[in-house]
C-alpha cells in the first residue's frame, strides 16, 4: 500500500522473532564470530572514487540474533570523499559452516523495512537447506532504523498524520489534506538533515554492492520481497555482472509511474478485500452482509460513518478516536496475510458496535506502532522519503482529485485512499535528477536469469507487476502462485519453496512459467 508498503513477512517479524533460536544456539562453536580479513575489491563501473569503501574491513561483534557490524558508505556518491554515514548490518551465520555456500542478502520491503530485523528471523524467511548453507545477511538501508535514521515528526505528530482524513470529499477537505501533506514534507526538510536528498533506491543499491564486496562475495546472492524487489532490480540494472542467485518476490516494477503504482495497488487491495469478504461470508454470520457486494458496500459505509463520527473506544490512550485513517489502515493490514482474516472479521464485528480497539490493534501492526504510543521503526516516514526521490509526482490538488474520482470505477473501496496518498511527494523539499525523470524499464542485460515470483491476489504488489518485470528482464524465470496475501516464498506451499531453495543451493533455475 502506498502509505506503507509493508510486506507480510515484515509485519510478522515480531511474532516470528519470539520463536527464534537463542543467540547461543545461533552462535555455536562452528559459527561463532571469527576475526576475518577480506581482500579489497576494485569498485565496479559507476562507483569510481569509492576505493576506500571497497577496502574497509567489517568489525563483526556478537549481538542479539547474530553478528553485527557497521558498513561505512558515502553520504553522496557524487562526492565520495565527503561526509560518510554508517549502515547497520546483521549476519546470521550458516548452521553448517563446513558446507557454507556464501552470503544471502535479504530485504523485506517497505521502503523502510528493517533488513536487520528481517535477517534476525532467518529460520523463518528461507528454507532449512538454505539456512544451513548460507549466512543470512540483512541491512537497514540508509535512513532506515539503525542506519542514520530519518525522523520527520514526533510520535504524536505522526499519530495525527496517520489518523488524518485520507479521502477528502470536498474543496475544504482537499485544501486541508494538501496543507497536511505540505507540513509533513516541510518537517522532513527541516528535521531529516542532508541525508534526505540521498536515500533513493539507487543510493541503497550502491550501498548493497559495497556490502557484497565487504562480505567477501564476488557476486551478490539476494532475496528481495515487495519493495525489496525494486531494490534488487535496480541493483541488477546497475551491476548486472555482479548478480548471483536473485529471487524477487512480490514485484514493484521500477518502470511503474507513481499513478500506476497507486491505481495498481488500489485494484490489488480491492481484489484482496473481495476475497476476504467471501471468507467472511463462508465463515458464517458475517457482520457486513451475506454477499460479496454487500460486504464491500458495508466496509465503505462504515468508513464513511467513522469519517463523520470517529469511534471513541480505541483501547489506546494516545489515540482517543478511531478515524477513517486509522480504520482504513487496520483493514488494510489484514489484507497482507490471510492468517489475519479471522482477526479482521472480529475487529469489524466489534467496530460496528462502537468498539474500535481491535481495528486499532491491526493498524498498530501495520504501522509498526506500539499500543499506547511510540513506533518501533521509522517506516511510516521513510516510505515517503524514498518514494519521493524515486518517482516524479504532481503537486496539483485538482489532478489528484480527478484521479481519485476516476479510480472509483475499478476500486471503489480503495481507489481514493491510494490516489491521494502520494500528494505529499508533490511538495517534497528535495529534488534530484532521478526524481524529475520518468521511470525506466529494467533489463539487467548481462545478468544471469533472475527468478521472479508473483501471487495472483496479492494486494500490495499486483501479479501483473511480476509479469511486467519478468518480461522486461533480459533473462528471467517467472513463478506464479495462485493464492492470497502478499508474496509467496516461505508463506505459501512447497511448489513455490522447493524450486527456490534448489536455485539457491545448486544454481538450477526454476522452470519459467511454473504455476503453483
Amino acid at each position: 500500500m502506498r502509505r506503507a508498503r509493508v510486506t507480510a513477512a515484515l509485519a510478522s517479524v515480531a511474532v516470528l522473532a519470539s520463536g527464534c533460536s537463542s543467540v547461543g544456539d545461533l552462535l555455536g562453536r562452528d559459527n561463532a564470530p571469527k576475526p576475518t580479513s577480506v581482500a579489497p575489491q576494485t569498485p565496479p563501473p559507476g562507483m569510481e572514487g569509492t576505493e576506500k569503501f571497497y577496502a574497509q574491513q567489517l568489525q563483526w561483534e556478537r549481538c542479539s540474533g547474530g553478528q553485527c557490524a557497521e558498513l561505512e558508505v558515502p553520504l553522496d556518491y557524487a562526492k565520495p570523499d565527503g561526509e560518510t554515514i554508517k549502515v547497520s548490518v546483521l549476519r546470521v551465520p550458516a548452521k553448517k559452516q563446513s558446507k557454507r555456500i556464501g552470503s544471502l542478502v535479504v530485504n523485506p520491503g517497505g521502503p523502510g523495512g528493517s533488513g536487520v530485523d528481517y535477517a534476525r528471523s532467518a529460520d523463518f524467511i528461507v528454507g532449512s537447506g538454505v539456512r544451513d548453507r548460507y549466512d543470512v545477511v540483512g541491512f537497514d538501508p540508509r535512513g532506515v532504523g539503525r542506519s542514520a535514521p530519518i525522523d520527520c515528526l514526533t510520535d504524536s505528530e505522526l499519530d495525527d498524520f496517520l489518523g488524518g482524513d485520507p479521502t477528502p470529499d470536498d474543496a475544504a477537505e482537499q485544501t486541508e489534506f494538501a496543507s497536511g501533506a505540505k507540513e509533513f514534507a516541510a518537517a522532513c526538510g527541516s528535521n531529516a538533515g542532508p541525508l534526505l536528498g540521498h536515500v533513493s533506491t539507487v543510493d541503497a543499491a550502491k550501498d548493497m554492492d559495497i556490502l557484497r564486496a565487504r562480505l567477501g562475495e564476488d557476486k551478490l546472492d539476494y532475496l528481495g520481497k515487495s519493495y525489496g524487489t525494486y531494490l534488487g532490480a535496480t541493483y541488477a540494472d546497475l551491476f548486472p555482472e555482479l548478480v548471483g542467485r536473485f529471487v524477487l518476490d512480490g514485484v514493484v516494477a521500477p518502470d511503474l509511474t507513481s499513478a500506476e503504482i497507486n491505481l495498481g495497488q488500489a485494484k490489488g487491495f480491492e481484489t484482496a478485500t473481495r476475497a476476504w469478504a467471501q471468507y467472511c461470508i463462508d465463515e458464517g454470520d458475517c457482520p457486513l452482509g451475506s454477499s460479496v457486494d454487500e460486504v464491500m458496500q458495508g466496509i465503505r459505509d462504515f468508513l464513511e460513518r467513522v469519517d463523520e463520527q470517529p469511534l471513541t473506544k480505541t483501547g489506546d490512550a494516545a489515540v482517543p478516536e478511531l478515524t477513517e485513517g486509522w480504520a482504513s489502515t487496520g483493514i488494510a493490514a489484514a489484507m497482507y496475510d490471510q492468517g489475519m482474516w479471522a482477526t479482521l472479521v472480529e475487529a469489524m464485528r466489534a467496530a460496528l458496535k462502537g468498539d474500535g480497539s481491535e481495528l486499532m490493534g491491526l493498524a498498530n501492526t501495520y504501522a509498526d506502532r506500539n499500543p499506547g504510543g511510540g513506533y518501533n521503526g521509522n517506516i511510516m516516514e521513510v516510505i515517503y522519503a524514498v518514494n519521493c526521490l524515486d518517482k516524479p509526482e504532481s503537486s496539483s490538488v485538482p489532478e489528484h482529485a480527478a484521479a481519485a474520482e476516476a479510480s472509483t470505477k475499478e476500486a471503489p473501496t480503495w481507489g481514493p485512499f491510494l490516489m491521494w496518498s502520494s500528494l505529499t511527494c508533490g511538495s517534497w523539499p528535495v529534488k534530484t535528477e532521478r526524481s524529475s525523470e520518468p521511470p525506466k524499464k529494467v533489463t539487467a542485460e548481462g545478468a544471469p536469469p533472475i527468478v521472479v515470483v508473483g501471487t495472483t491476489r496479492d494486494p500490495a504488489t499486483p501479479y501483473e507487476w511480476s509479469v511486467r518485470l519478468a518480461d522486461q528482464l533480459a533473462k528471467s524465470s517467472l513463478i506464479t502462485y495462485d493464492g492470497d496475501g502478499h508474496t509467496a516464498y516461505m508463506r505459501s506451499n512447497s511448489c513455490v519453496d522447493k524450486p527456490i531453495d534448489e536455485f539457491y543451493l545448486t544454481g538450477k533455475v526454476p522452470q519459467d512459467g511454473l504455476k503453483c
